[in-house]
């Protein structure tokens, strides 16, 4: 059975593989919430075993990993149902700086630090957006191998495929990554300028100014997810883009434009009544030009991002 202090090592050790599974799942889902809740029953199924077999399991942490993964295979295509009756356009869920999270979020100031989800350009909104082009099994192989470095043996049990095949699916969605980095700068401090000319040009309601800001086939979407206001068809070209925001800058309630990290990168978020109203997050080119928008506005995704 073990001694008192040998227990609380060995649940040590099992926590300790929290952070990891979260970022796994968040990854994989492009939803917090989804992803805490496939940590939650990992966990769950792990405690639901008995001493004896949890002690005849050589690695928990790769047992927690395959069984996180798995469930998370299962969700992306079950996922995929739920996003045909979605109201609107379907963004992933965004995440502000750690030290802006919200105090009842995961990872805010209430709860372990351990438990926020490590920005880095592998969560970009961007490479989200890719990862929801692939197939679940696509993106699970990738991001297991390519991301989290596990080898395709591995990636094989999870998948239910051949290492041969789980190297091939992996092959096919970096291919699609390389495809979509080819054409973005993701350096922060050129996208923090662009951004931030967006920002005034945007308060300032000079449609020229954000046209030039924007590439000619620029795409604008917008998740409202049924519960507040938002276009529900992407909004292509940077002429129609500026007229919109123009629009909204003129006829919105009175709101703070901020700027904030998403995702890793530069910003912005709109603060209205004592709320966050909407996080956008951009794409932008090699050239300095927008490239794409993403804003979101459903309030179910927003609840990491505290009011400054």
């Amino acid at each position: 059975m073990g001694t008192p202090s040998e227990r609380d090592s060995e649940l040590g050790a099992i926590m300790g593989e929290r952070r990891q599974l979260l970022n796994l799942a968040y990854r994989l889902l492009g939803s917090l919430a989804d992803a805490e809740d496939v940590v939650q029953e990992t966990y769950t199924r792990w405690y639901a075993m008995s001493r004896a077999e949890q002690e005849s399991i050589g690695s928990p942490g790769a047992w927690l990993t395959t069984v996180a993964s798995r469930l998370c295979l299962n969700l992306l295509g079950s996922a995929r149902a739920r996003r045909e009756v979605y109201v609107g356009e379907w963004i992933p869920e965004p995440l502000p700086a750690p030290a802006e999270w919200h105090a009842g979020a995961a990872g805010g100031a209430g709860v372990d630090p351990a438990d926020r989800i490590t920005l880095d350009e592998s969560v970009t909104m961007a490479l989200l957006v890719v990862f929801e082009s692939m197939t679940p099994a696509e993106r699970v192989a990738f991001v297991l191998h390519d991301v989290f470095r596990y080898p395709f043996a591995e990636v094989s049990e999870i998948v239910g495929r051949s290492p041969a095949a789980c190297r091939q699916l992996a092959s096919s969605a970096r291919r699609r990554v390389a495809a979509a980095r080819a054409e973005t700068s993701p350096d922060p401090a050129r996208q923090a300028s662009v951004v931030r000319r967006f920002k005034a040009a945007w308060e300032a309601q000079d449609i020229e100014a954000l046209i030039g800001l924007l590439d000619p086939d620029a795409v604008a979407v917008s998740d409202g997810g049924g519960r507040v206001i938002a276009h529900l068809l992407p909004i292509e070209g940077a002429e129609r883009i500026a007229r919109l925001y123009e629009t909204i800058a003129r006829l919105a309630p009175p709101r703070r434009i901020l700027e904030r990290t998403v995702n890793g990168l530069p910003g912005l978020v709109f603060e209205s009544e004592g709320r966050t109203d909407t996080v956008f997050a951009f794409e932008i080119s090699d050239n300095d030009r927008i490239t794409h928008i993403w804003a979101v506005r459903n309030p179910d995704k927003l609840r990491t991002w505290r009011v400054s």
